[in-house]
């Protein structure tokens, strides 16, 4: 496959071919307001409960520096995805746009997850505000049972992977930016949802975590594959646009995001699912050891 050759080359070359492209049109990069916005909100928010939940804890200091550290980690890689001249990038190059999208779903929520930023949000509000949240959460509990079960939360984000790459909703997200914005929402909630049912859900057994990250693992990669064997570009803005700025037609920029897609991606939920299994199989050398004794 020609495209194999642009591998490692193509992600910085893209993004300095893009610079120049826009400083050769007088122009530099303009950050979105329609996304610095919530995302300043929700660091502005976590800060403010951050403080507050501080001050009224006694002993759980070392934890709330720890997931402070995680919060703060998975925000900058949410930021560096959709508000940075990678973003930009994205307009021109599917390839781009598929890097944003894997450090959306991959990274950025997973460290976002392993944060708990629930509590700490929390305390941003004032007392009637977390009770009406507290509420809410109890008349919904039932509907957030059966999404936060591993197996539907696996499905659901295999479904807005597979739904938000077929050409005419991918089409529809390209040419505006309300789809856009609902494309994105789309993939960071379902891979919160995902990432909380297998780390954090209470019914789920490190065994049946290690399953659905395999099978996400599949499901991703199926997808990345048929991209990266695929001749012909799938969606019409791409393919009018001709050369990314990197110089790729754009068949092998759609074959360089298939495979970002497939490789490594299927590697990040590989390696998860390969953790989940060891943590499996100690847990059951420890239940097997204790009668045994």
């Amino acid at each position: 496959m020609k495209a194999l050759a642009f591998l490692a080359l193509a992600a910085p070359s893209a993004a300095f071919a893009h610079g120049a492209e826009s400083g050769a049109e007088g122009g530099s990069w303009h950050p979105e307001m329609s996304i610095w916005v919530p995302l300043l909100l929700f660091l502005a928010l976590y800060c403010v409960g951050f403080v507050r939940l501080s001050r009224r804890s006694a002993n759980g200091h070392a934890s709330l520096r720890r997931g402070a550290i995680l919060f703060a980690a998975g925000w900058l890689t949410l930021a560096a995805a959709t508000a940075s001249p990678l973003h930009e990038a994205g307009e021109h190059s599917f390839l781009m746009h598929m890097i944003e999208h894997e450090l959306i779903m991959l990274p950025a929520a997973l460290l976002l997850v392993l944060a708990r930023p629930g509590p700490v949000l929390l305390w941003a509000f004032s007392a009637t505000m977390r009770g009406t949240f507290a509420n809410i959460h109890r008349g919904g509990r039932t509907v957030w049972t059966w999404l936060a079960a591993p197996v539907a939360a696996t499905l659901i984000q295999g479904a807005a992977l597979w739904l938000w790459h077929m050409p005419p909703l991918f089409d529809r997200a390209l040419d505006s930016e309300g789809w856009h914005i609902a494309q994105h929402l789309s993939f960071l909630l379902s891979a919160l949802l995902f990432w909380w049912a297998v780390a954090h859900g209470r019914r789920t057994s490190h065994g049946l975590a290690a399953f659905c990250l395999f099978l996400t693992s599949l499901i991703g990669g199926a997808l990345g594959a048929l991209m990266a064997f695929s001749t012909s570009p799938w969606y019409a803005p791409y393919a009018a646009l001709g050369l990314t700025p990197a110089g790729l037609s754009p068949a092998e920029d759609q074959q360089l995001a298939g495979l970002v897609m497939w490789v490594p991606g299927g590697a990040f939920h590989a390696a998860a699912a390969l953790y989940f299994l060891y943590q499996w199989l100690k847990a059951s050398e420890v239940s097997h050891a204790v009668p045994a004794e």
